[in-house]
């Protein structure tokens, strides 16, 4: 969430970076609309200290009175006592409305791109950041699509998935389940010899802890709720172990804070439908490894470039073909200040499949979640939070089997190997 500071202190600064995101100027009025209710606040709590203030000292007054034994004037001090008592009771019903409303407001905005984030409406406008400068796998004739290759080979079962489930959950057996323990572990593995301490979080979170983090309100219909226990099965890895921080101040020898997990993730994908979410293209329940890291400010943007390079050289060990990807304002996440994207050549689809972001949400998360540490002066500060995909299984699955099938079977990359006990799938 962004801190009302930010409004009055850099206001041209919001407008640009909402303006990147597409908002138009009317939606932008809503920056006048924050501060002119924070002016009312400020007016609110002047007045209300100020009438505490006159309490406290009316309290010491009666006392000195009471003990002098002018028990008249005391009474009447008692009866100013017992009006101003109302009077503050009005007005702190009035400060927690403004308060309420305000965070309503605030809330509703996204965070501020990074300077660099270019301008743009929609993925097509993502800038490159670094190309695929190798040739691109070409398939022999006949080649399979990744669900082809999976029935097969009995890797996973689409069918069964709606079965037990639904549309867009699937049953991986055999060599398919076996492929996704090897890669979970290769995984988590290769994060934590990179410094990055293991966590096993729960799969369902509370309100407080998908609002902390920004996935709600932003993406509420996307969540799936388990309404009886007012619980969110988590769409990510990155909401239960940043909450890990909610509420915290940070010692210096806490900084930085670097974790990972391997969860399950479970997002409805409302609205997806269409050839290119054919398969693993695009899943309800998919497995993912994630790295999540908390910086001070002035290193955050250092960790960001570590952490692509962190993810690409995972994509290199994969064998993988790749490009990264800068997002757009129009295609950044609600609560990303930047944002890397990396996609993997799809071989026998022709075309790139997204497998993991890696964003830097500066203070918005941390303002939320009330992540803080004591600077020179030992005053709080807040940190800044980094999250990144290393890696979603489901779309790398794809590109493995499809790129990697040959007339003998598919080809398992050599850094897998002793995972997965086999040099193929047959």
């Amino acid at each position: 969430m962004l801190r009302v500071e930010l409004f009055r202190n850099e206001k041209d600064r919001v407008i640009e970076g909402l303006k990147k995101r597409n908002w138009s100027d009317q939606d932008i009025s809503i920056i006048d609309r924050i501060v002119s209710m924070d002016d009312e606040r400020k007016e609110v709590q002047t007045a209300l200290d100020s009438e505490l203030a006159e309490q406290n000292q009316l309290a010491r007054q009666i006392g000195d009175l009471m003990k002098s034994g002018n028990k008249e004037e005391a009474q009447i001090l008692k009866e100013r006592v017992a009006s101003l008592k109302d009077s503050t009771r009005a007005l702190e019903e009035k400060l927690r409305n403004i308060r309420q409303s305000l965070e309503d407001m605030l809330i509703t905005l996204p965070n501020i791109p990074h300077k660099e984030v270019p301008h743009g409406a929609t993925a097509d406008d993502n800038m490159v950041y670094q190309a695929w400068d190798k040739p691109l796998p070409v398939l022999d004739e006949g080649a399979l699509p990744h669900w082809e290759l999976a029935e097969k080979y009995n890797l996973f079962d689409m069918k069964l998935g709606v079965k037990l489930t639904g549309s867009g959950f699937i049953l991986y057996r055999g060599q398919g389940a076996r492929l996704q323990r090897a890669l979970i572990n290769f995984f988590l593995d290769y994060n934590t010899a990179a410094g990055y301490e293991e966590i096993l979080p729960p799969h369902l979170v509370n309100e407080d802890s998908a609002r902390a983090t920004g996935q709600l309100p932003d993406k509420e219909g996307q969540m799936y709720y388990c309404e009886k226990d007012d619980m969110y099965l988590i769409p990510t890895a990155e909401v239960p172990v940043t909450n890990i921080f909610r509420d915290v101040i940070l010692s210096d020898d806490q900084i930085p804070a670097c974790l990972t997990a391997y969860t399950p993730c479970f997002r409805r994908e409302a609205g997806s439908y269409g050839a290119h979410v054919k398969g693993l293209n695009r899943v309800h329940q998919f497995d993912k490894v994630e790295i999540v890291r908390v910086e001070k400010p002035e290193n955050s943007y250092k960790a960001l470039d570590g952490m692509v390079s962190h993810v690409a050289r995972l994509m290199e060990k994969l064998e993988l073909p790749y490009r990264i990807l800068r997002l757009c304002g129009g295609d950044m996440g609600f609560t990303s200040a930047m944002t890397y994207d990396f996609e993997v050549w799809s071989a026998a689809q022709k075309r790139w499949l997204e497998v993991s972001s890696v964003s830097n949400f500066e203070t918005f998360q941390a303002n939320r979640l009330k992540l803080r540490y004591r600077d020179e002066n030992n005053q709080t500060q807040l940190l800044h939070t980094l999250n990144g995909s290393s890696l979603a299984l489901a779309r790398i699955v794809a590109a493995l089997l499809e790129n990697n099938q040959t007339p003998e079977g598919i080809r398992i990359p050599e850094v897998l190997r002793n995972f997965f006990g086999s040099d193929f799938i047959k």
